[in-house]
């Protein structure tokens, strides 16, 4: 069975996600925009933080950490030793390929630099569940801030070839907007169509449309798409490379 997952929403358009392991109590956030929502969840459920997993170094996701610890001193938090100088102090600085376990699973860790430089997932095979953040967003991608579209591609291609029945846990609840972007690419595909109307209803009712599925984001999400023959004949770039016609592709939304 999959460890337990939650989906805190935080901040304004923020998500933190908590995965907890009822046979050992470990319990790990992942992110933390603000540490009341992650506090109030853990109190709800009657369990006690053990560990903090941070993708990128940005505000909107680290800014609940000092806070938080100081609620769980015995939490240990975790994050990329490229991105060390500049994070909430580390007790575990991590790379790419680098593994642990949690729960009695392993957590991998997979580079996914572009949003920014050390910029990291962290991958649970056993349950399923990939943390992307701000790289691999429903129906999006995260800006290219730090690194390059050429990065961005290849974070998103490695994120990709996972499982398509992984739950894709990111950032930000971008996603209606994203729907509207990723329909003036791909007007006529049916699943996106489908996928908007769906995601329209979530948001007039409030209800989160994170976590998603892999499989939805391979049929619907126009970066993961740029490589598709179809995609490229929509643009007019038929013989344009996949990393050209997804930098067109980031382009355009960063206009939109």
């Amino acid at each position: 069975m999959p460890l337990e997952l939650l989906t805190i929403p935080a901040r304004s358009d923020n998500y933190a996600f908590i995965v907890h392991d009822a046979e050992s109590g470990a319990t790990a956030v992942i992110d933390v925009p603000d540490a009341a929502p992650v506090q109030a969840a853990l109190v709800a459920h009657g369990w006690t933080l053990t560990d903090i997993w941070l993708t990128h170094h940005h505000g909107d996701h680290t800014e609940g950490v000092a806070p938080l610890r100081a609620l769980y001193p015995q939490a240990r938090v975790s994050g990329a030793a490229a991105d060390a100088h500049r994070l909430p102090a580390l007790d575990r600085q991590l790379k790419e390929g680098d593994s642990f376990s949690f729960g009695g699973e392993d957590v991998q860790i997979f580079e996914v630099s572009g949003h920014t430089l050390g910029h990291i997932a962290f991958y649970m095979p056993g349950s399923g569940y990939v943390f992307t953040a701000d790289s691999l967003m429903a129906l999006g991608c995260g800006r290219v801030n730090e690194g390059t579209h050429e990065q961005m591609w290849e974070s998103l291609s490695k994120l990709a070839a996972l499982p398509p029945e992984t739950v894709v846990c990111s950032g930000h609840e971008y996603t209606a907007n994203n729907a509207k972007f990723a329909l003036t690419i791909e007007p006529g595909n049916e699943a996106l169509k489908s996928r908007a109307d769906a995601i329209a209803k979530a948001r007039a009712k409030g209800t989160p449309t994170v976590p998603s599925s892999l499989s939805d984001e391979l049929a619907t999400n126009p970066f993961l798409r740029a490589g598709l023959p179809s995609v490229k004949a929509a643009l007019g770039m038929q013989d344009a490379s996949n990393v050209d016609v997804f930098t067109e592709i980031r382009q355009r939304k960063d206009r939109f």
